[in-house]
């Protein structure tokens, strides 16, 4: 006998689900969350590429521009307020987030979007264990850049010339950081219905792919500057606490 096709089931449409209204609490911090990644804290990852790009001016080039960011005034409370806040929030809750989720890669999930979920979170949890790793020994380690940003250069120069293992984490963590942006840009234009359709999504995904291969290639040229400096051309750290 011929079975009849159920018409009850219920049909997922594709795509990217909005953030919806009536859902609570966690509609709210799902909403920061989501606006968190992109502002503050995607802003400052751009600027924060940017200007360690100065590097690639030579070192007194990328000392002049950490004089520049340490002379803002009340910088201590923009960082509190506009970087380490909004950075712990949305790592944080980002962890909720991955530990409240399902893990939804394999054989029976070949989706891209699957992988890329996946991908998501693992470069969000290394983005945020190089972001602790960095601000400690550039912010609160060593050389106290804040009043002696003449020694800029020089605790860069000196922390990637200690380890290979240094490095590679570097590049890690940079790669890791970028992606996570670039692909959290895209989700955050989505769910917000800033762009609508698969075409748009498509499109739109495109530019973000480049805002990541361009960030990744501005943080290895940074990297690469610091590499091939001259270690004559480097003060050492007595020599930059005089300045």
């Amino acid at each position: 006998m011929a079975s009849t096709a159920r018409s009850d089931v219920a049909v997922i449409a594709p795509g990217v689900a909005p953030l919806r209204a009536g859902q609570g609490m966690q509609f709210v911090l799902r909403r920061l969350h989501s606006l968190s990644g992109v502002f503050p804290v995607g802003a400052f990852l751009i600027e924060h590429y940017v200007s360690n790009a100065y590097a690639t001016n030579g070192v007194h080039a990328y000392n002049k521009q950490v004089e520049f960011l340490t002379s803002v005034p009340f910088v201590w409370a923009l960082e509190l307020f506009f970087i380490y806040i909004p950075i712990l929030y949305h790592s944080l809750y980002g962890f909720y987030i991955w530990y409240r989720g399902d893990g939804n890669v394999g054989p029976a999930y070949p989706w891209a979007g699957n992988w890329m979920y996946t991908a998501q979170r693992w470069t969000g949890g290394i983005a945020f264990v190089y972001m602790v790793y960095h601000v400690w020994t550039m912010r609160f380690s060593g050389i106290h850049i804040m009043s002696n940003p003449a020694a800029g250069f020089t605790k860069v120069y000196d922390t990637f010339a200690g380890s290979g293992w240094i490095v590679a984490f570097y590049f890690i963590g940079i790669i890791a950081a970028a992606w996570h942006f670039a692909y959290g840009l895209w989700l955050f234009a989505a769910k917000w219905g800033l762009v609508t359709g698969d075409n748009g999504r498509r499109k739109f995904g495109y530019v973000c792919a480049l805002i990541g291969i361009g960030l990744v290639a501005i943080g290895v040229a940074t990297m690469v500057a610091f590499l091939s400096a001259s270690p004559r051309d480097v003060p050492r750290a007595t020599e930059a606490l005089l300045h």
